[in-house]
């Protein structure tokens, strides 16, 4: 997204009390090429951009990262590069690890395991964030 457009987006969510969640996908820029067919430079541009306005109004958050954990691509590295990352903007945005689960394009993956979750979860918490948390729990499992 453009700056200047986000920036309006962030002043309506700001006055009217919403929250932006923002996709985080990988840390490193060529698996986030591999997976978005795109740099993720000026994603890591726009989220520090909106990292500002945490000062604004801390509460409700304004900003909320999420990871979707997907088997053999975001492992424990990819969510400590990102997990770091925020906490360098500000440790109090919530961060969620979202599990996997097939579906589209991606159908030959398994879901998201609960081995792979708990050692993602670790790695997050291990940041010092402030804030971490795994969603879509119903969709862990013993899957590999």
């Amino acid at each position: 997204m453009h700056p200047a457009l986000l920036k309006q987006a962030a002043e309506l969510s700001l006055n009217s009390g919403g929250c932006i969640k923002f996709g985080l996908k990988a840390w490193s820029k060529e698996l986030h090429i591999a997976l978005c067919g795109v740099s993720n430079e000026q994603t890591l541009e726009n989220f520090r951009l909106l990292a500002d306005y945490m000062r604004k109004r801390p509460s409700p958050p304004f900003l909320v990262a999420s990871t979707l954990l997907v088997p053999g691509y975001i492992d424990k590295a990819e969510v400590a590069g990102i997990a770091s990352f925020i906490c360098s903007l500000s440790p109090d945005i919530p961060y969620a690890l979202l599990a996997f689960h097939p579906q589209f394009t991606m159908n030959d993956l398994p879901p998201t395991s609960r081995r792979h979750a708990q050692e993602c979860l670790a790695e997050a918490n291990a940041q010092e964030l402030g804030n971490v948390r795994l969603g879509n729990i119903h969709l862990i499992g013993d899957y590999y």
